[in-house]
């Protein structure tokens, strides 16, 4: 195989590997605050992400995916954030995982990020609804919702970030 059809392979692979997307513009107000807010309807959000769940239920898992044939859990972050909240969020784990401020488990609310370290240099985020479940995208069952409680999530909870605020 010639030296650039090689060097094209790698560098197609690294892109979907990096799975990446470059708009990382986001439109939230941070502060140093990890009470709930007054001002947010907590039981809204809860609602708009049931029904970003209704329409993504069983949708399958895929790496560097971005739509109903398959997505990937920092996608389905974005995805949910930008089409229930209209707030821009960035496309990787790496990325979203440095928005807003961190929260304890004690502390959850509808609509915060939870991350999970489930490898070395694997991540995964899903957003927590209420009453100690979250939706998420499963690599074996694509989109659905999880219990905290599960001892494989519990395990590997990472940190939780507060965007809405």
């Amino acid at each position: 195989m010639k030296s650039y059809v090689k060097k094209f392979i790698i560098f197609a692979l690294l892109l979907i590997l990096q799975g990446c997307s470059t708009k990382t513009i986001s439109m939230i107000n941070y502060s140093d605050n990890n009470e709930f807010s007054t001002s947010l309807d907590y039981n809204k959000i809860y609602n708009n992400l049931l029904t970003q769940y209704k329409n993504w239920r069983g949708v399958k898992y895929k790496y560097g995916g971005y739509s109903k044939n398959g997505i990937d859990c920092s996608a389905f972050v974005q995805r949910t954030f930008k089409e229930r909240f209209f707030i821009d969020l960035p496309r990787t784990t790496s990325l979203q995982k440095e928005l807003g401020y961190e929260v304890e488990l004690d502390r959850l609310a509808s609509g915060d990020l939870i991350f999970f370290k489930t490898g070395f240099k694997t991540n995964h985020v899903g957003i927590y609804l209420k009453n100690g479940k979250f939706i998420h995208v499963s690599t074996k069952k694509g989109v659905i919702i999880s219990k905290l409680d599960n001892p494989y999530y519990s395990k590997h909870i990472w940190k939780i970030k507060r965007v809405l605020y």
